[in-house]
């Protein structure tokens, strides 16, 4: 009998790396290992990558190629987020974790994780309609929007949680300015087409951020509204005691719930619904698929 087409994805992110690995359902992982990454940390004011940084990645990509050596896997695809894309060393950290541990990740362009995050919002919901997907990283924001099975329009903006805590302007100004530069940078039509149907936020700052509103499942531009001044007057290590804020994201809340409301605002969509499927699991059903023709 032939086996059943088993996909693996490694996402090498901020915060972790992540081993996936599904045969039919993403939803029962035969494999969910990850090994926690810090590189907010390693990053240095010229947006280099430390050699500790460097040194972690790749323990982690090691300790991912152990755990994968107990599963056999038919398709497999290693990636890393911005926070490595984005590095000024992006290159060097790509080539001395491939010489360490034989494995070369792969950057993938902010264009191909939005049209991903398309993906995986679409198989989640089961969407024939428009939909419209926004996606907050560390880095840049990512949207993509369509009524079909590939994103008509796919984006990204290096207007992410980090990007936008590192950038130093007042929260004023970050709120008065960002719909609109985010409109800007947009064609007419794809925004138009942004503004159409079902909006998806599909990334762990949308699930904290509703979590922190009082739901799980969607997020109101009118809740984020009233989070944003409370947030601004804790400190991170306040702000970590509060529903959904995980410590390690606490210092960058306060940017992506800005980002959040200014993708929304800028879309003209008063609540999105949150899904939990973004580029990782965008990648794993395209790689099942590619098998399975």
């Amino acid at each position: 009998m032939k086996e059943p087409p088993r996909a693996a994805v490694l996402d090498v992110g901020c915060y972790s790396a992540h081993l996936m690995v599904v045969e039919t359902s993403l939803t029962r992982p035969l494999v969910s290992h990850k090994v926690r990454l810090r590189l907010d940390r390693a990053l240095d004011d010229a947006n280099r990558i430390s050699q500790d940084g460097i040194d972690h990645i790749a323990a982690a990509v090691a300790e991912v190629q152990e755990r994968l050596q107990d599963v056999r896997v038919s398709a497999f695809l290693a990636f890393a987020t911005s926070s490595v894309r984005d590095a000024a060393n992006a290159s060097q950290v790509v080539t001395r974790v491939a010489k360490r541990t034989g494995l070369e990740l792969r950057l993938l362009s902010g264009e191909r994780e939005a049209r991903m995050s398309y993906t995986a919002c679409r198989s989640w919901f089961g969407a024939t309609d428009a939909l419209a997907v926004l996606d907050i990283g560390g880095g840049t924001v990512e949207l993509a929007a369509g009524d079909a099975r590939r994103p008509a329009f796919a984006r990204s903006l290096p207007l992410g949680a980090r990007t936008l805590t590192r950038s130093g302007l007042s929260l004023p100004k970050l709120r008065a300015t960002l719909p609109g530069r985010i409109a800007e940078a947009l064609p007419k039509d794809a925004l138009a087409a942004l503004s159409e149907g079902r909006a998806v936020g599909c990334s762990k700052v949308f699930q904290q951020l509703a979590e922190l509103t009082g739901s799980r499942s969607r997020l109101r531009a009118a809740d984020l509204a009233e989070w944003i001044p409370r947030l601004a007057k804790m400190t991170p290590r306040q702000r970590a005691k509060l529903p959904g804020i995980s410590r390690h994201r606490a210092r960058q809340s306060l940017a992506g719930a800005v980002a959040a409301e200014a993708l929304m605002g800028a879309t003209g969509h008063e609540t999105i619904e949150i899904s939990p499927w973004s580029t990782k699991e965008g990648l794993l059903l395209n790689l099942l698929r590619a098998q399975g023709n």
